[in-house]
């Protein structure tokens, strides 16, 4: 029997962040391994016409749910559903509900979070300082909580190379940043935002290292940890492989690549890509919320959830596998055969941008414009390397986290809880793993039918020969002008051709001879 699935048997639930890709994953894991527990509060806020319990039943009407349905059939009995909005006030929570919250919480697992890179430093202080340290003030007054969960991220201290778990001081305290958003306006914070965040890459990481110093500040006497996971990716086993459902990190990156949209990367391939999936994240969340609650730790325990320093797996061997992947099983509709070259060289990544990106998209939309269509493909991929340039840090650098306390929790746990609640990232298999990613991309993000492949595969061979003609044609272009110019060009060309001549009438001849 699983002391941590027998934990959650019976309490009350707080998730924040539950309509997001790891808040979703975590309720699954929760119900499917401890049906018997109590209630689940998600604070949902409804969303393009739709109502708080038609978000519910949309989540859990995916394939990700289908698993839950069979051990846990009145599922939509047990979520609680509560209108929140974190941008405002108390979160805008009725009395009602915030009484029933306060009086019944047993745990809470604080997921929500701005994950943009390019947010204005108003909203992520919003989401990421302010928000945390509202939710601390509501877990103070929650008198059957038994632990504050709270989920940062690897990166909160990116400016650094060897990162411990320990919570590391910002120069300004949070709470003059947050009382300083106040009364700011808008291009006041936009001119001090560098300064701000320093020598770290955008406003995400700098917010989400600043609600680490409010969860150490506020915590009193709650029960808390602190979660910092790197790259958060597919699911690695469970409920199944590959399943993802948004463009953040490397899915983008795979759709980009494999609809043929980009083709080169500026990365250092072999930098450690510190992935981590999903799965692996939402294990050690629940462990270190059962240790956390029944052990009671004297001061806030930090764990990193990390792959690089247990199970390195570099850029470049993970292009490979991706592109490889995609000869498998190739994306439908794609605009240019699959490719992708990394590349540190900044004037090679202007060339590239210039020569295999923009131009193409360019040459479309005039095509779409003479169908008359309206063009979109430039406006597309100038987004696309926007996004990608905003990645580029993360994907030329290595980092090494210490993982003491991740180690000792996976010590102190029953060798059915290793089995059930598996966070050891040396078990990951990464070529299998990236392949599944790629095919739960197709089937799960971009809904593409399996059935389709082979049709896809005549696409991608009618692709991959267009390739090599353009190509050929350009190189006998350009060697046509160079011969027309250049005389040292001539002798080079004649000599080529001669000694190609001399080659094969010496194989004639020698075969003859044999024969």
């Amino acid at each position: 029997m699983s002391m941590i699935a027998a934990f959650y048997g019976g309490k009350s639930i707080l998730i924040t962040g539950a309509t997001g890709f790891m808040g979703k994953v975590l309720m699954e894991k929760l119900f499917r391994t401890s049906p018997d527990l109590k209630v689940i509060y998600i604070l949902v806020r409804p969303k393009a016409g739709q109502t708080l319990q038609q978000r519910v039943f949309q989540i859990l009407n995916s394939k990700l749910f289908e698993k839950v349905k069979e051990v846990c059939p009145n599922v939509h009995e047990k979520i609680r559903a509560i209108y929140a909005d974190l941008n405002q006030n108390d979160f805008a929570i009725s009395k009602e509900d915030m009484q029933e919250l306060l009086s019944c919480t047993n745990i809470v697992f604080h997921c929500a979070a701005t994950v943009r890179f390019d947010d204005p430093l108003r909203h992520a202080v919003q989401l990421n300082v302010t928000a945390t340290q509202q939710l601390l003030l509501m877990a103070s007054q929650m008198p059957k909580l038994e632990a504050f969960i709270h989920i940062s991220t690897a990166f909160s201290n990116c400016n650094l190379e060897h990162i411990d778990e320990v919570i590391y001081p910002c120069p300004v305290e949070p709470k003059k940043i947050i009382d300083s958003m106040e009364w700011l306006d808008d291009s006041i914070i936009d001119e001090i935002t560098p300064k701000l965040i320093g020598d770290r890459p955008n406003t995400y990481t700098y917010t989400k290292a600043l609600g680490e110093m409010v969860v150490q500040q506020e915590s009193g006497n709650l029960n808390i940890a602190i979660i910092r996971p790197s790259i958060v990716g597919a699911t690695w086993q469970e409920p199944f492989p590959g399943w993802v459902d948004n463009l953040n990190g490397p899915s983008g990156l795979i759709i980009a690549a494999g609809r043929g949209f980009l083709r080169a990367i500026k990365a250092t391939p072999m930098a450690v890509a510190d992935l981590i999936p999903v799965d692996t994240v939402v294990n050690l969340t629940l462990a270190v919320g059962w240790y956390t609650a029944v052990h009671r730790p004297k001061s806030t325990l930090v764990y990193h959830c990390t792959s690089g320093n247990l199970n390195p797996c570099n850029w470049g061997k993970m292009g490979f596998q991706v592109l490889a992947t995609f000869e498998k099983i190739p994306f439908e509709r794609a605009f240019r055969r699959p490719y992708a070259d990394f590349t540190t060289n900044n004037f090679m990544t202007q060339y590239w941008n210039a020569v295999s990106h923009r131009a193409p998209a360019i040459i479309y939309d005039f095509y779409l414009r003479l169908t008359g269509r309206k063009p979109r493909m430039t406006k597309l991929m100038n987004r696309l390397l926007r996004t990608v340039s905003m990645l580029e840090y993360f994907i030329n650098r290595s980092w090494e986290w210490s993982t003491y306390n991740t180690e000792m929790l996976m010590s102190e746990l029953s060798p059915e809880d290793q089995r059930v609640f598996n966070f050891d990232v040396r078990q990951l298999n990464w070529l299998e793993y990236i392949e599944n990613y790629v095919l739960g991309v197709k089937k799960y993000l971009l809904k593409e039918d399996m059935a389709g492949i082979p049709e896809a595969k005549q696409h991608l061979k009618r692709l991959r020969n267009i390739h090599y003609l353009f190509n050929t044609a350009l190189f006998l272009i350009a060697w046509r002008l160079l011969i027309a110019r250049s005389q040292m060009a001539r002798n080079v060309w004649f000599f080529i051709v001669s000694f190609c001549y001399k080659f094969l009438s010496y194989f004639r001849a020698s075969s003859t001879l044999k024969v």
